[in-house]
Order: structure tokens, then C-alpha cells, then sequence
């Protein structure tokens, strides 16, 4: 499942331009021109996996978006992206609950690196549901009816990789990379740990996509 972002722009061609650069990178953007309607798909449907925000635009402006949402315990990660430039906005944006802040014009490359270093922080600290399971993140231990399943540890961290990029593929150099640094044991590992979280998820639980590496869709 791709990560969700909601993304608060008013000026619609900016902000089609970066619905098609972040769709094209694998996530689900939904585009808002103005504050009421993004803050109320926020508390109908919630769901999402990251905002991005522009300060001015109509009805309300971002910065008051934002608290309101913190303000109710909304603790999804925020990126401001507006040409304020002074540092009274700046202070204002991190105030109000930003985790991050760019300034327009804004180099795409960057915003998705900002993007990915944001989700990775979220997820680092959460337990994850996996079916009838549920994995933390951050101490690697998984869990079945609220009890320790024992798995080994280089199989605990395969998930963790693989959680975090949930309905994306990750090149199989880059898990060994991960796993093992320079010391790679070769796909046949690998393969043995797929199987094994293919038998705790199911079959259909991990796609192999041959020649390039794997994409956990459970």
C-alpha cells in the first residue's frame, strides 16, 4: 500500500506538478486548494501517511491548520512549503507543529528526500499491523495475540526494510546492503528469508519482481 500524503496548495499548477512527480515516485497525493476541505478529509478519513502544507491559502491559513490538528493529537508529519521567507514565519511554522519547512522554489529531488527522511523517523517508532500480527518497529520483536513471536534477528530487520517500504519494491543489493554491508552472503539467503516471512504472512504477501528485488503488499 503506497503512503498516503495530503497536500494543501493553492495554486494549482505548482500543486499538479507535484501531484504527478510524487505519484510517479509511488505515493497517493490528494490535492486540496484550500483548508476546510483538506482539514475536514483529515478528520472524516484520516489515513494519511504525511502532510505537506502551503501557508497562504483560503479560508485558513496553514500554520492555524496545523495547531488545530496537533491540537487534536495528530501527530502525522508536516512539511511547509511556501515562499515566506522571513524569520518570523519560519519560527511561526515550527511552532505550530512543522517537522520540516522549505522554502519555494523548491528543488523536487529534495522534497522527496525530505519526504522519505520524515517517514522513516515516523515509522521507526511504531508497531505496524501485519494481519494477525503486529511488529515494532523499533525493538524488532513481532508479535501474534500480544505474545513474542521468535524469529531471528537478520529476519526481524528484512521486515523492518520491507515495512518501511510497504507496497514498493526494494532492490534486492539493497536489502543485502542493508542486512549484511559489505559482507553479502548472496541471493540464496535472501531467498530463504522471503520464504519464511511468506509462510508467517502468506504466499501472496511478497511479490518477487524478478531480476530487480521485492515489494511487501500485506
Amino acid at each position: 500500500m503506497p503512503n498516503r500524503l495530503l497536500l494543501l496548495e493553492d495554486d494549482r499548477l505548482f500543486g499538479e506538478t507535484l501531484v504527478d512527480f510524487l505519484e510517479g515516485e509511488g505515493y497517493e497525493v490528494a490535492h486540496f486548494l484550500s483548508a476546510r476541505p483538506a482539514i475536514d478529509e483529515v478528520y472524516e478519513n484520516d489515513g494519511f501517511d504525511l502532510y505537506l502544507l502551503d501557508v497562504n491559502v483560503p479560508d485558513l491559513n496553514g500554520f492555524d491548520l496545523l495547531k488545530q490538528l496537533r491540537e487534536s493529537g495528530d501527530t502525522t508529519p508536516a512539511i511547509y512549503i511556501t515562499s515566506a521567507r522571513d524569520k518570523e514565519a519560519l519560527a511561526e511554522g515550527f511552532h505550530s507543529g512543522a517537522d520540516d519547512y522549505m522554502k519555494k522554489p523548491i528543488d523536487l529531488d529534495e522534497l522527496l528526500l525530505r519526504i522519505e527522511a520524515q517517514l522513516r523517523r515516523r515509522y521507526a517508532n511504531e508497531k505496524v499491523e501485519v494481519g494477525q500480527f503486529l511488529f515494532d518497529m523499533q525493538r524488532l520483536v513481532l508479535y501474534e495475540g500480544g505474545e513474542p513471536v521468535q524469529i531471528p534477528k537478520k529476519l526481524a530487520e528484512l521486515l523492518s526494510l520491507l515495512l518501511r517500504n510497504r507496497g514498493e519494491v526494494v532492490g534486492t543489493e539493497e536489502i543485502l546492503r542493508e542486512l549484511y554491508g559489505d559482507d553479502n552472503p548472496g541471493t540464496g539467503v535472501l531467498r530463504v528469508y522471503i520464504n519464511k516471512l511468506k509462510q508467517l504472512f502468506g504466499k501472496e504477501s511478497i511479490r518477487n519482481i524478478r531480476g530487480v528485488g521485492y515489494c511487501f503488499d500485506a
